[in-house]
C-alpha cells in the first residue's frame, strides 16, 4: 500500500490503519463517534493526501478538456471551482472531480485516488492540445473542517479569509511557500481543503493541531459526515456502471455542451428504472454496502453506503433502487422480506451544517 507523507504521525498517535483506494489510512484515533463530533461541534483535520491532482494548461475549448467532462469548465471564473465527471461511452461515472480554475487557460484538477491513474489516462487521450501534468506525488492535501475552522486558519491567515465564498479558492503565503486554500470540503460543515507541497505537509499538519480546538479525524467519520449530508462516494453511489442521473447528479451535468458520454447519458435519461434512495432504519444495526434491499417479497435494489449516526440515532445509508421504491415514506427491508425495517427519507439527513455560513 502506498503511504501519505503523515503516515508516521498516524502511526505514532495510535491511529487505526486501513487500506483504502490502495493507501495506508488511518480509520480513527481512538473513536469514530467522537472524531465525528470535533466536526460537527469544533474542528477536525483530515489527512486526504492521497487525491490524486493534476495542472491543466491550454484553451478548454481547443485542447478537447471542456469536452472531456460533463461541468462547463469555460464557464467557471478565476479563482472559483465546479464539481463535475468524467464519463465513460456509456453514460457511467469513471470518476468525479473538481477543477479549478488557476487563469484563462490553467487549470487545478482533483481527482480521486483510486482512479487517478486512469483518470490522468482518459484526460490525456481526450485533449487533443495543452498540457496535463500529474502533480500527485509533490502535493499535500489535508482538510479543515468545522463551524471553528475559519476563526482556527483566520490566525494564520487574516481577516482576508473571510471574504472566501463557497467553491471558491486563493493563494496564501503559509510556512514559506505559497498555498491553495479552497473553501469546500465533504462534511456538510464550513471547512477549508488546504493545498501545500508534500514536503511541507507536516508542517502544516502540526500548526494546525497545535491549536486546542483542532483534533485529528480518520476515514471513519469522515464517512459518516458525508452520509449524513448524502454526498456520493466513488466505488459506492458512482460506477463505471452507475449514471449521474441514477445517482441524483444530474445538477452537475451541463446538457447545453458537448461532452463524451452525453449520447448515451441522454438516451438513459429518457427510461432510468433505478434511482438514488436514502433510508434510515428501525434499529441501531447498521446497514453495510452490498446488502440487498426488499419491497414486500421483491428485491428491488442494493445498499450502497450504510453506517450507524450519532444524530440519527439509528442504522442508516444510501442505496440504488426501482424508481418506484425511491418515494419518501416507502418501506423497505433489509437483506431479506423479513429483514430490519427501513423507512425512505428525503437527503439531507442531517440539516444543520454550517457549510454555507
Amino acid at each position: 500500500m502506498q503511504q501519505t507523507p503523515l503516515h508516521d504521525y498516524h502511526r505514532s498517535a495510535g491511529a487505526r490503519m486501513a487500506e483504502f483506494g490502495g493507501w495506508d489510512m488511518p480509520i480513527d484515533y481512538g473513536s469514530i463517534i467522537a472524531e465525528h463530533r470535533q466536526c460537527r461541534e469544533q474542528v477536525a483535520l483530515f489527512d486526504i493526501c492521497h487525491m490524486g491532482e493534476f495542472l491543466f494548461t491550454g484553451d478548454p475549448v481547443a485542447s478537447g478538456l471542456d469536452a472531456a467532462v460533463t461541468l462547463p469548465v469555460t464557464k467557471i471564473p478565476v479563482g472559483r471551482s465546479k464539481y463535475g465527471f468524467l464519463l465513460n461511452d456509456r453514460g457511467g461515472v469513471i470518476d468525479d472531480l473538481i477543477i479549478f480554475r488557476l487563469a484563462d487557460d490553467r487549470f487545478f484538477i482533483v481527482v480521486n485516488a483510486a482512479t487517478a491513474a486512469n483518470d490522468f489516462a482518459v484526460l490525456s487521450a481526450r485533449c487533443r492540445a495543452g498540457s496535463l501534468t500529474d502533480l500527485s506525488a509533490q502535493t499535500g492535501k489535508i482538510d479543515l473542517q468545522g463551524p471553528l475552522a475559519r476563526e482556527v486558519l483566520r490566525t494564520h491567515l487574516g481577516p482576508a479569509l473571510d471574504e472566501l465564498k463557497y467553491f471558491q479558492f486563493r493563494h496564501c503565503s503559509l510556512l514559506g511557500e505559497e498555498v491553495l486554500v479552497s473553501r469546500t470540503g465533504y462534511t456538510g460543515e464550513l471547512g477549508y481543503e488546504l493545498f501545500i507541497s508534500a514536503g511541507k505537509v507536516r508542517q502544516l499538519w502540526d500548526l494546525l493541531l497545535a491549536d486546542p480546538r483542532v483534533k485529528p479525524a480518520g476515514l471513519g467519520a469522515r464517512d459518516i459526515l458525508r452520509l449524513e449530508l448524502g454526498y456520493s462516494l466513488y466505488g459506492h453511489e458512482l460506477s463505471e456502471d452507475i449514471s449521474p442521473l441514477e445517482a441524483g447528479l444530474a445538477l452537475f451535468v451541463d446538457f447545453s455542451k458537448e461532452f463524451a458520454g452525453k449520447a448515451a447519458l441522454l438516451a438513459r435519461q429518457s427510461c432510468l428504472t433505478r434511482g438514488k434512495v436514502a433510508f434510515t432504519s428501525a434499529t441501531r444495526r447498521p446497514p453495510r454496502a452490498g446488502q440487498k434491499l426488499f419491497a414486500g417479497d421483491r428485491e428491488i435494489g442494493i445498499v450502497t453506503s450504510g453506517s450507524f449516526s450519532p444524530l440519527v440515532g439509528c442504522g442508516f445509508g444510501l442505496g440504488l433502487a426501482a424508481t418506484a421504491a425511491t418515494n419518501t415514506g416507502t418501506t423497505l427491508h433489509l437483506g431479506t422480506p423479513a429483514g430490519d425495517s427501513l423507512t425512505v427519507v428525503a437527503l439531507p439527513f442531517y440539516q444543520k451544517g454550517s457549510v454555507r455560513t
